[in-house]
């Protein structure tokens, strides 16, 4: 049930109706495994969707110690390795591992190329790269080396699936490590440009993903399949020590194949889901060409961007379960604010919920930072246990971002009504000023996404020298089927005000996306300027 508030302004006090626990990582595996010592915490899903290898909580921890303890023979507290590889066992051993040893553990996604593989390992100053040899095509091994290529810092290069040279030949003790220590460095999504490297700690990560879980009102009983990638924080962090805490079983899966998760569903009578919006539309779109027997779901949860009032309307029909949103960033481990279970169906298609425990948010003005009336645009700023410690080596980056009041500035625009619900209304960068006049390209999105042809969308900014910028339209159809552009003008037309519609519209068949699937907008505008897509007519015919 929703925190029963009545505010006076855009300001939501931190709740304490649930406890703020000071734990490590590895305190909290202990604890699970000795509270659930038989219980099956890690089930391997393979490419291919086949369940494979299975762990007990009792011996995710003996084999998370066997490991930790290699690692401390090797590598010193505080010193940062870097894990490259697709989800698989092994990366859940190795965040378990590290943390027990007191290791920063850094974040790379298994699609990266050797240029931007060096910018992380190099830009996190790690020691050590971990990586399988290959995946999707992708040939590891080699650009592994390319990418450490010298660099004189790195001691080691190992396979995770090679047991002999992950566990080598010697055992240190394990260090104390403090809940406040650093746990993982996560380089932000690079919807707006370069990565950065966001240090997070064992007390935000811990605390954040027990208060997402419960919001779900996971238990014990849980099965949860973890369809997101284990290299950010909703797969590592939401996810893995969810079900940590919870004391749940948790299906690791390499690859999302959409058929593949539908039958894991059916077999493994799956009950929780987390995924972002691309993910849900392409398991509806499987189900619709393969039906299966989906009914054990009884909770997807969604974020990452904008989620369309149908498409939470169409998982009800097909799945039978409840629907939550959330919203969060990396900065912020990850999750500041989400849906109750017994949420209505208007606040679940129109808000991002209220905020998690022990966490403040306000709504601030772009300009002189104040809080603003209820209901009124600003940035939506956090101050809270979940905030990052900061950029990794980048002092300037984290001043600009978390002010001298410890807000932390996300970026984004939002609204908040008088029970703290947060409505979001786009990016600061990505507001489009028409003529001197603000454009939220959030609204225009979620109107656009209620039409039945309409999968995906970016509104974005296009520079235009009478106006400064108009609204463009990048919209997928469902299948890619073309549409007339005068038909989603009219919708536009229907719904919002003249204004608000989009004057220059462009079909494309896939989106530039980011590894946690979200849509790169500067990089569409990029592609756009430099005559990628060609603007359709409205009179053009499908």
């Amino acid at each position: 049930m929703s925190y029963q508030v009545t505010l006076a302004e855009s300001y939501f006090p931190a709740q304490s109706d649930l406890e703020l626990r000071d734990l490590t990582i590895g305190d909290q595996l202990r604890e699970t495994a000795q509270q659930y010592p038989d219980k099956t915490g890690l089930v391997e899903v393979d490419i291919d969707g086949n369940t494979a290898r299975s762990w007990t909580y009792t011996e995710l921890l003996v084999d998370s110690e066997s490991l930790a303890q290699a690692l401390t023979s090797r590598f010193q507290p505080g010193e940062r390795i870097t894990v490259w590889s697709p989800n698989t066992p092994e990366w859940v051993l190795m965040e378990f591992a590290c943390a027990l040893a007191g290791i920063v553990i850094v974040t790379a996604n298994p699609a990266l190329q050797a240029r931007e593989l060096r910018y992380i390992i190099e830009q996190s100053g790690s020691v050590a790269l971990f990586r399988v040899e290959e995946y999707r095509g992708n040939p590891m091994h080699e650009l592994a080396m390319e990418a450490c290529e010298g660099l004189t810092a790195i001691r080691e290069i190992t396979d995770l699936d090679d047991l002999k040279a992950m566990h080598g030949t010697d055992n240190g003790p394990l260090p104390r490590v403090d809940c406040r220590d650093a746990a993982m460095i996560q380089y932000t999504s690079g919807t707006t440009g370069f990565p950065k490297g966001a240090v997070l700690s064992h007390r935000s990560l811990l605390n954040n993903a027990r208060f997402y879980a419960g919001r779900l009102e996971v238990s014990a009983n849980t099965v949860w399949a973890n369809i997101m990638p284990m290299f950010h924080t909703s797969g590592c962090g939401m996810v893995t020590l969810g079900c940590l805490q919870a004391g749940c079983k948790m299906l690791i899966v390499k690859m999302f194949d959409p058929p593949a998760i539908c039958r894991l569903i059916e077999r493994e009578q799956v009950s929780t889901i987390l995924g972002v919006p691309t993910m849900l539309v392409a398991l509806l779109e499987s189900l619709e060409g393969a039906p299966r027997d989906v009914s054990s779901v009884d909770m997807f949860s969604s974020g990452g961007a904008m989620v369309a009032p149908e498409l939470v309307r169409n998982i009800q029909r097909v799945f039978g379960c409840n629907f939550g949103t959330l919203y969060g960033q990396t900065e912020t481990s990850p999750v500041v604010s989400q849906h109750f279970a017994d949420d209505s169906l208007d606040d679940i298609c129109n808000t991002i919920g209220q905020p998690l425990p022990h966490t403040e948010v306000s709504i601030r003005a772009v300009d002189d930072n104040t809080v603003v009336p209820l209901d009124n645009n600003g940035e939506i700023c956090v101050r809270a246990y979940c905030n990052m410690l900061g950029y990794h080596g980048d002092a300037d980056a984290t001043r600009a971002t978390i002010d001298t009041s410890d807000w932390l500035h996300t970026g984004d625009l939002g609204i908040m009504d008088s029970r703290g619900y947060i409505r979001i209304t786009g990016r600061v960068k990505d507001m489009i000023i028409r003529g001197g006049e603000n454009m939220f390209p959030a609204e225009i999105e979620n109107v656009l996404l209620e039409h039945p042809q309409i999968a995906e969308i970016a509104i974005v900014g296009i520079p235009d020298k009478k106006w400064g910028e108009v609204i463009g339209c990048f919209f997928r159809t469902e299948n890619n089927e073309p549409i007339g552009v005068r038909i989603l003008h009219d919708y536009c037309r229907k719904h919002l005000s003249p204004q608000k519609t989009p004057t220059t519209w462009c079909q494309i068949e896939e989106f530039p996306m980011t590894g946690s699937r979200k849509i790169q907008k500067f990089v569409i505008r990029d592609q756009y300027l430099s005559g990628k897509y060609q603007p359709l007519s409205l009179e053009e015919k499908p």
